[in-house]
């Protein structure tokens, strides 16, 4: 009997170049090393990465990225096809709907 996939929900709030940011993407590639389908989704300064070439690397892989829509518009970035651009209401989802949630953001030693 197949098992039901696992299903992890990532939340990125800071600009790539950042621990939070990289530790994130981490966790996203080993959830899906680990054979989970992975929900990533960016707020705030991460929205910046949404083209960032590992994330990219990691949607070909299977990760469904969004992006919170809102924000880009806020910060004058322009909604493309790099990700899924969306509300808040998907975060919501995200949260309601996976195995596990995990937030990256602020300061990471």
């Amino acid at each position: 009997m197949d098992l039901p996939q696992r299903k992890t929900g990532l939340l990125l709030s800071t600009a790539p170049g950042t621990a939070a940011f990289t530790a994130g993407v981490e966790a996203a590639a080993a959830a899906i090393a680990n054979g989970s389908r992975v929900f990533t989704y960016c707020i705030d300064d991460a929205i910046s990465g949404v083209g960032d070439a590992r994330l990219q690397a990691l949607r070909r892989q299977g990760l469904i990225l969004y992006a919170c829509a809102y924000g880009a518009n806020r910060r004058r970035i322009p909604i493309n096809d790099l990700a899924t651009f969306v509300g808040l209401g998907v975060l919501g989802d995200i949260i309601s709907s996976t195995d596990e949630f995990r937030s990256f953001g602020g300061a990471i030693e």
